[in-house]
């Protein structure tokens, strides 16, 4: 593989809106395909991309603000650079924002989004359960809450039948994540009418006028959950797929419901379902959705669609089908076949970017499950986004090191897997991922 001895000499240039695990990872992807250095814009830097060698970093003190993204990308080291640059968000509210500044770039950027119209159908969550109905989607027994009238009463609300607890949650990040109330989260469970009467009290008091989501908690813990991830090329089409099964999710505040370890197979009845919607939804771009198995019915339902590569992405680099290469073969080669079979990412490995250990404790209640896991970490199949070979800097290693020894110290913190083991709610072996 080429390497380059300055980013001005490269064919093309990745440029990384966020400096989380998940911006790092679309970072290693493009240098493990293409030998590329990346440039990360961020507001501040982190240990994830400091002492790094394959990317720069580029400081933009609002990237939530497009005039301010704007003047940025405006600025150097891009106003150098005439190679093509493939513009990517690590944020839900990020890729907003690059929906409503994306037209004042030149045509050196590219940008593998889908336009403002279909983004907002996708993302808020009532129009994504509309779009998911019509589609033929299955997705869990849900009713929403409009506070764009302050004075809205919650006995008028239309609650799921099937009772408490409940899942509520925003419907548009951006506005979440511009208030402040106590007790905040991506996520909230509720398990009393009370409780949530409580909840979205302190929600409408914190200035929150978007509307919330009510879900029925399906059973089960972390294992229940799926991802999948899928890319649609410019007429929808989806061309590629990869899927897994979550270990354990992200527990710490502000991150709950990310996952932290995922086996990695194949479902193509699910694929099948995510391609329906897609098209349903005329999608651009990747597509990552949040599911989970329902031990109640057997099948696995839709929650959302995150309108990028997900935080947890390197999943998909792991298992040798990079995904960054579609953005490249169509946004800067203009070269992806007319004719097509999907393609379903096949290799069985356990993405990971906590401890072994952790992992092992997380499962201590599936052991049949963490036989499966640990006989493919035996094999090799442990893929962590962080522990790349390419990074010699011994500071980077030993903030790696660390990390690992606070993930774990985090989620003995925040998470008690006896508690939220739920005895029938483990699906059978059928619906485990399946390599083949």
């Amino acid at each position: 593989m080429k390497s380059y001895e300055s980013i001005a000499d490269q064919p093309f240039v990745p440029v990384v809106v966020g400096a989380h695990v998940g911006g790092y990872s679309l970072v290693r992807a493009f240098h493990e395909a293409y030998g590329v250095k990346s440039l990360v814009v961020t507001g501040a830097t982190s240990w994830v991309v400091d002492n790094s060698a394959i990317l720069e970093v580029v400081h933009c003190s609002d990237a939530h603000d497009p005039d301010v993204l704007t003047a940025t990308l405006a600025g150097p080291p891009f106003d150098g650079l005439d190679a093509p640059k493939i513009l990517l968000a690590t944020s839900d509210a990020l890729v907003d924002v690059i929906a409503l500044m994306r037209d004042r770039l030149d045509d050196s950027w590219k940008v593998p989004y889908v336009g403002a119209g279909p983004l907002a159908i996708a993302t808020r969550k009532h129009t994504f359960e509309e779009a998911a109905q019509r589609a033929g989607v299955t997705t869990p027994a849900t009713t929403f809450i409009d506070l764009g009238d302050p004075a809205y009463d919650l006995g008028e609300a239309d609650l799921p039948t099937d009772g408490y607890p409940l899942i509520v949650k925003p419907t548009a990040p951006a506005a979440w994540n511009a208030v402040t109330f106590a007790g905040q989260a991506k996520v909230h469970e509720v398990a009393t009418l009370d409780e949530l009467r409580d909840l979205v009290g302190r929600v409408q008091a914190a200035g929150y006028r978007e509307t919330l989501v009510v879900q029925d908690r399906i059973p089960g813990d972390d294992t229940g959950m799926r991802i999948l991830t899928c890319y649609c090329d410019k007429d929808s089409r989806v061309r590629f797929a990869s899927y897994g099964r979550t270990l354990i999710e992200e527990h710490a505040p502000g991150l709950l419901g990310v996952p932290a370890a995922i086996l990695t197979g194949q479902d193509r009845r699910i694929v099948d379902e995510a391609v329906r919607l897609l098209a349903e939804l005329k999608w651009v771009g990747y597509a990552n959705f949040d599911l989970k198995y329902d031990p109640r019915d057997g099948q696995t339902k839709f929650f959302e669609l995150n309108p990028r590569l997900g935080r947890s992405n390197y999943y998909v680099t792991g298992t040798g089908f990079n995904p960054v290469t579609w953005y490249v073969e169509e946004y800067v080669h203009d070269r992806l076949p007319t004719e097509f079979e999907l393609v379903e990412a096949d290799t069985e490995t356990v993405y990971s970017v906590v401890p072994v250990r952790t992992i092992k404790w997380a499962l201590a209640r599936h052991p049949d499950l963490w036989a499966r896991v640990r006989r493919v970490i035996k094999a090799g199949g442990l893929r962590n986004p962080l522990h790349y070979r390419a990074e010699r800097d011994p500071r980077r290693w030993v903030k790696i090191l660390a990390a690992g020894v606070s993930y774990d110290r985090k989620f003995h913190q925040y998470y008690d897997p006896e508690a939220a083991y739920h005895p029938g709610g483990e699906p059978a072996d059928s619906d485990l991922p399946v390599t083949r």
